[in-house]
């Protein structure tokens, strides 16, 4: 165990955040798993708690190894991936499969483990290292905005388009997480609402091409996004009964919530061992349980924050930024929805939430977050060392 937890390396206090909200998952996540159980007559609560604890497992694992790749390799990776993962996204949508009557188009099978894998997450955190990459390379030369045209927005462009027609949030979260880093990262402002202003033309393009030809792409959920914008602005409960759902959960656990495993809205919400896990967690720990989760994701946030700002290099900064601001974002998008300040998104409450796909992401972010924390924490070792090495300087530590 000593020797385990020497191979550790990076910033300690994520290491213990991460371990505080996987363990802790297992108490709603096996409350909610009884909706499954018992209403929908799929499998055993104890069931669905082994695989919760298998694929967060195997999440630490994915940590483990990616913290001890040098980061300035992610450079050079994400160069490589982007065609992958534009591949994997195109081979998403045309499979087309559909699970219990629903749209799956958003999953691919994984072969001989029976797991689906949701490709437009993987898609998000390489084009985050790809956009990293571009930024930290053009940093201390003038962006061409024509070259940048071609070099950055064009594989931003694909990634998002191959996404958008299964998957809307998960775009727009990215657009919005890509468009924060290149305005950190020091891209022009006039070009950025350049970009803005095509982004927001391209996707009415696409809506107004999908009403006029429906049956060119059957596989997209723009009918799904508009019926949820539509019943969040009109406030209609009877056909925002999740939302509803959760609402009721959260205001029925009070301030000291209803205990573990009490919560009485899980049997009603289709998806509270998922999307709407925050409701779950504010029903059954009440407005104390809830803000403390807030606080938690919070200092995770600080920490991306402080490592970021104590990196060396512009790829080490940009990088740490690019993985880790998405994480943030989306457990503040979850909640938001939990209390009815957001449409429904689909959005999963990240280390906390079950499925494989979002827990494994998120997982290989915090591992690059931590590949930068190791590296600069090694570089910091190594300068007060050769400080030390001066005998002036020997000296001066001795007489103190």
């Amino acid at each position: 165990m000593t020797d385990f937890l020497q191979n550790i390396k990076g910033d300690k206090t994520i290491w213990a955040i991460i371990a505080v909200l996987a363990i802790f998952s297992f108490l709603p996540v096996y409350s909610a798993s009884t909706n499954l159980v018992y209403v929908a007559g799929k499998g055993t609560t104890m069931g669905y708690l082994l695989k919760h604890a298998v694929l967060l497992l195997l999440g630490f694992v994915i940590v483990f190894a990616t913290h001890k790749i040098p980061y300035r390799y992610f450079s050079g990776l994400s160069v490589l991936m982007i065609p992958v993962v534009i591949l994997l996204l195109i081979f998403t949508l045309t499979q087309g499969t559909v699970i219990g009557g629903a749209n799956a188009s958003r999953w691919i099978q994984i072969p001989f483990v029976g797991v689906g894998f949701q490709t437009s997450t993987l898609a998000s955190v390489v084009l985050m290292m790809y956009v990293s990459r571009y930024l930290a390379r053009k940093k201390e030369k003038k962006i061409n905005f024509k070259e940048s045209l071609l070099q950055l927005w064009l594989p931003v462009g694909m990634v998002l388009i191959f996404i958008l027609p299964a998957n809307f949030s998960t775009t727009a979260i990215t657009f919005a997480m890509v468009i924060l880093l290149v305005f950190i990262g020091g891209y022009p402002i006039k070009n950025i609402f350049i970009i803005l202003g095509v982004g927001v033309l391209a996707l009415a393009l696409f809506i107004l091409t999908v009403k006029a030809f429906p049956d060119a792409m059957k596989n997209n959920r723009i009918n799904t996004w508009s019926n949820r914008v539509e019943h969040f602005i009109s406030g209609n409960s009877e056909d925002n009964y999740q939302a509803e759902k959760a609402k009721i959960a959260i205001a029925s656990g009070e301030i000291y919530g209803k205990g573990p495993g009490k919560s009485v809205q899980k049997n009603f919400l289709p998806q509270s061992s998922s999307d709407f896990i925050y409701a779950i967690i504010g029903e059954e720990f009440g407005f104390i349980g809830a803000v403390l989760i807030i606080v938690v994701y919070l200092m995770l946030l600080f920490r991306i924050v402080r490592i970021a700002t104590k990196t060396e290099t512009i790829f080490g900064t940009l990088l740490v930024l690019g993985v880790g601001f998405p994480i943030i974002f989306q457990a503040l998008i979850n909640m938001a929805v939990a209390v009815g300040l957001f449409p429904v998104t689909g959005q999963p409450l990240p280390l906390i939430s079950t499925g494989g796909t979002s827990i494994w992401m998120t997982c290989f972010a915090i591992g690059i977050v931590l590949s930068v924390s190791a590296s600069s924490g090694e570089v910091l070792i190594k300068k007060n060392k050769a400080e030390l090495d001066n005998p002036l300087d020997i000296l001066h530590e001795a007489i103190g």
